[in-house]
């Protein structure tokens, strides 16, 4: 069945706008780093940076999701198992953000757009279209072990990558500062954040579709 045939005009609408501001906050960003590194670790490194952080990879996997979803494309990314676990991804980098990180800094500028963007407007408007506007997957409870797999394998990256280069993309999970036991501890409790919040997700979409189902008899 074509994805088109799967979403609504107005959830193909809604995906658009939420990719469209994805895109933008994503090469703003990305301008941005790679302005700040040109004359210290340079472009390459500075890329590398870029895709560091958690934040940039969610969102552009809403961006590859819209973009699916727009285009009428099947496959991986039009999943109902893949959109959700994109949600939870979204859901965690705005959740994360707002809790832990907004107070370390004080973005202006072009900065402080980006920054809106890729934190506040993506996660809102991604979690608005999937609960509101994208079909219910019916999704199975056993769905939210493969989820944690991403997250799982990203911390290892960073590790490595902090081995490598001596730097760490959070606070919370800085080596350097906080020692391995404090870090392996803050990866613990934020896997488990993703387990509790992907378990919610499936609820969710359970009790949706559901509701979906009892209002079309």
């Amino acid at each position: 069945m074509p994805a088109g045939s799967l979403f609504s005009p107005a959830s193909r609408l809604g995906v658009a706008a939420t990719g469209g501001v994805a895109l933008a906050s994503l090469a703003l960003q990305y301008a941005l780093i790679l302005l700040l590194t040109r004359d210290n670790i340079g472009p390459m490194l500075g890329t590398v940076r870029f895709f560091s952080y958690f934040t940039i990879l969610s969102n552009l996997a809403v961006s590859l999701v819209a973009l699916h979803v727009v285009f009428a494309r099947t496959g991986f990314f039009t999943r109902p198992s893949v959109r959700a676990a994109v949600a939870l991804y979204i859901g965690i980098t705005g959740l994360v953000y707002a809790v832990i990180l907004r107070h370390t800094w004080n973005p202006e500028g072009a900065m402080w757009w980006s920054d809106a963007g890729l934190h506040y407007a993506v996660p809102a408007l991604y979690l608005a279209w999937w609960l509101w506007l994208a079909p219910r997957g019916a999704l199975a409870w056993r769905q939210v072990a493969g989820w944690l797999l991403f997250p799982a394998v990203y911390v290892a990256w960073i590790f490595l990558r902090g081995e490598w280069l001596g730097e760490y993309p959070y606070p919370f999970i800085d080596v350097a500062q906080l020692g391995w036991q404090q870090v392996l501890v803050n990866a613990f409790c934020l896997l488990l954040l993703f387990l509790v919040v992907g378990l919610a997700l499936v609820a969710l979409d359970r009790l949706l579709a559901r509701r979906q189902a009892a209002a079309a008899t």
